[in-house]
């Protein structure tokens, strides 16, 4: 699915409205399936993708966890995000894009540098929180439950960043140290 303001982080919900034909053809196909597909971003500047080249070409797959289908054929899904894939190519145009791609594995760095960052950025996070934008209810008490850099890196990400092409400059950080600091910049932007 190409889109122009969405991106998909492992780790992360992402609520979709399907209208397009050729977007309901592909939920079809896919909750007739695997019940997986994967999100991209339209590259800044172009309007509507016509081709892979039209894409960035790392997107997040993710997991269909619910459905609702609208009388006039609409569907609102949530959308899990499982894992970063680079786009190599298309296997399929009509009715509806089926790209073939590569999974992209997060290399985690140093992992001391790696705890050190991630309480950083849950420092930034609080301080978001104290100076007053609303977050979801419980998010910084399952960010501070949260172990993996690589998970905290995600969560925050997609609960933080909002900007569509700050999110994909994250998703396509495969290492996790790198994405930790540019998302320390981003927050301290926000933080104040």
């Amino acid at each position: 699915m190409a889109l122009s303001n969405a991106v998909l982080f492992p780790h992360s919900l992402l609520p979709l409205y399907i209208f397009e034909q050729r977007y309901r053809e592909m939920l079809s196909h896919t909750l007739d399936g695997d019940r997986m597909f994967s999100v991209a971003l339209i590259k800044r500047g172009i309007e509507e993708a016509k081709g892979i080249e039209d894409l960035c070409r790392v997107a997040g797959v993710g997991l269909i966890r619910a459905c609702v289908g609208n009388e006039n054929g609409t569907s609102n899904l949530i959308l899990q995000g499982l894992v970063r894939v680079r786009l190599l190519g298309l296997a399929q145009e009509k009715p509806f894009r089926v790209a073939r791609v590569e999974l992209v594995k997060s290399e985690l760095g140093n992992q001391i540098e790696a705890e050190a960052l991630s309480t950083k950025v849950l420092e930034l996070c609080a301080r978001i929180e104290e100076i007053g934008v609303p977050l979801p209810p419980n998010l910084m008490d399952h960010l501070r439950q949260l172990e993996s850099p690589e998970i905290l890196s995600d969560v925050v990400s997609a609960a933080f960043v909002t900007e569509p092409f700050q999110r994909q400059q994250l998703l396509e950080a495969h290492e996790v140290c790198d994405r930790l600091r540019l998302l320390i910049q981003l927050l301290r932007s926000q933080a104040g």
